[in-house]
Formats: C-alpha cells, structure tokens, sequence
C-alpha cells in the first residue's frame, strides 16, 4: 500500500488541476459574457427592488393599484 501512495498523491494533484482548468474554462467561455455583465450591473440599477409575494387574504390590502407594497399607517388615497 505505501508503495503506490505517491502515485495516489500525484494523481490527485493531476486531477484537481484538470479539473480546475475545466472550470476556469467553463466560467470564461466567451459565450457567458453578456450573462456575466449582466449579473455585474445588478446592484447598479436603479430600480427599487420587488418585494417577496406571500400567499394569504391580505396581500391586496398591503398594496397600491400599481402593485407595489404600502408601508405600514402610510395609505394613498
């Protein structure tokens, strides 16, 4: 057993680097860059962001006619 642990140890090396390129390239494929910048300018928008949909009787309440949420004591008429 102790004889074939250096090849065990050197294949392990061999095959995280493999794997590490094979990720590497999966990542910075050419292909992925519109999704990337994309995904990028997320916290640049300007948008406000949604709020989460809760499933009950008083969600209709809790919004305005555009569908956004209403603060709490804060109506428009």
């Amino acid at each position: 057993m102790l004889a074939i642990y250096p090849l065990l140890k050197a294949a392990w090396v061999v095959w995280f680097f493999l794997l590490f390129g094979f990720i590497l390239a999966w990542v910075l494929r050419p292909g992925r860059r519109h999704a990337y910048r994309a995904l990028a300018d997320i916290p640049l928008r300007d948008e406000a962001p949604r709020a989460r949909r809760r499933t009950g009787a008083s969600d209709d309440a809790d919004q305005d006619r555009e569908g956004r949420r209403q603060r709490p004591g804060h109506h428009r008429p």
